[in-house]
């Protein structure tokens, strides 16, 4: 008989690589009722009468919560023990990055190109369609890790494109760091997305994972958060610490979309970033792009940051506001420098303004900083 999800969380407590979590217990309840509706779904499907029947979505799951609670962790081993033969596991904002590139090849396609790509689905001038058969193709069962909301271009297609995934067969399940009514707050035309938000509360069992213990605060706590001075020794603690912080997640990279423009970060996974000095401070930035980061991820890793002087005023500059903007978003930052916050900047112009960066720097790496993260 093949391992249900308890009996996988069961191992994992047994192994005391988990403590019994009275949250963690909600959401798994919650994934077990979806995993016996959807073996009921699959050996409904092996009779022959099935054979005539369209696939019918069952009722998906929506964890949400603070970082660091285990929600990844229960839909990961929810997905590794699925009844499900086509199912796919995905960080929803790579997700979405690939379906704006079906969308533009929709659009762009003549009609062989479009054939070619999208077979018989390819009918007519709307994309969310043969999008939706296209990924349904793929996948009956999605799982997406790190559901944000924060592109008015993903929700003003959101809507239709899970409505169509649900009409053919799709069930959705998600871990988010919150609750569908937060999705989108202050975006856009927001009031154009409140029915998607609707819609994810009708079909998806909305469950919160909110437990007192926060694993990943663990791990930070234990190894620090600032890395000083860069040298042999702490380039491998900051290192090991991100593999750590990584916990087996590959880095697929995010791009954030910013007043038109694009922003590439290579070295992203879900809610985790890591990112070099220069290529954050030493490139023409802004604030606005800086907000976009900080929404986007929960944790960023900032490497190589020098000892700065005046003659480098305006690398300095926007290290200022990228930590405003860290700051105020409650980001948790881990850092490997050359020196110590307030040795960074520690002479000539520019010098005494940025005492409140550094006061800023040492508050982030404290123990109550990294505790209110949430």
């Amino acid at each position: 008989m093949a391992e249900t999800l308890a009996d996988a969380y069961q191992a994992r407590l047994d192994a005391g690589e988990i403590r019994p979590d009275a949250a963690q217990a909600r959401g798994l309840e919650a994934l077990s009722r979806l995993e016996r509706d959807l073996a009921a779904a699959e050996a409904e499907g092996g009779r022959l009468k099935a054979l005539f029947r369209k696939p019918e979505a069952q009722r998906g799951v929506y964890l949400y919560g603070p970082v660091g609670r285990g929600k990844s962790m229960l839909m990961d081993l929810f997905f590794e023990t699925a009844p499900v033969a086509r199912k796919r596991r995905t960080h929803f904002h790579v997700f979405m990055g690939e379906v704006h590139r079906l969308i533009d090849a929709f659009r762009k396609g003549d009609p062989v190109a479009r054939r070619a790509r999208f077979g018989r689905a390819a009918k007519g001038d709307d994309p969310i369609p043969p999008v939706a058969e296209a990924v349904a193709e793929e996948a009956r069962l999605l799982c997406f890790d790190e559901f944000q909301v924060t592109d008015i271009a993903d929700a003003m297609i959101l809507g239709r494109l899970f409505e169509a995934l649900t009409a053919r067969g799709v069930t959705l399940v998600a871990t988010s760091n919150r609750h569908p009514d937060e999705l989108y707050k202050d975006g856009i035309n927001r009031q154009l997305f409140l029915p998607f938000i609707d819609m994810l509360k009708q079909r998806l069992d909305v469950v919160q994972v909110a437990g007192h213990h926060d694993y990943r605060l663990d791990r930070l706590r234990a190894a620090g958060t600032w890395f000083s001075p860069n040298d042999p020794d702490n380039q491998r603690s900051f290192e090991r610490l991100w593999t750590e912080m990584l916990d087996g997640e590959a880095e697929t990279g995010a791009t954030l979309e910013v007043l038109g423009r694009h922003v590439t970060l290579p070295r992203a996974a879900g809610g985790l970033l890591r990112a070099g000095f220069s290529s954050l401070c030493s490139v023409a930035l802004g604030p606005n792009d800086y907000i976009a980061l900080a929404d986007r991820f929960h944790t960023v890793f900032l490497e190589d940051v020098p000892k700065l002087t005046p003659n480098r005023r305006e690398e300095a500059r926007r290290f200022v506001i990228l930590i405003d903007a860290l700051y105020e978003a409650k980001t948790r930052l881990i850092v490997l420098a050359e020196a110590e916050p307030i040795q960074l900047y520690p002479a000539g112009d520019g010098a005494f303004e940025f005492e409140r960066t550094a006061s800023r720097l040492q508050e982030m790496r404290s123990a109550d900083w990294l505790a209110d993260r949430d």
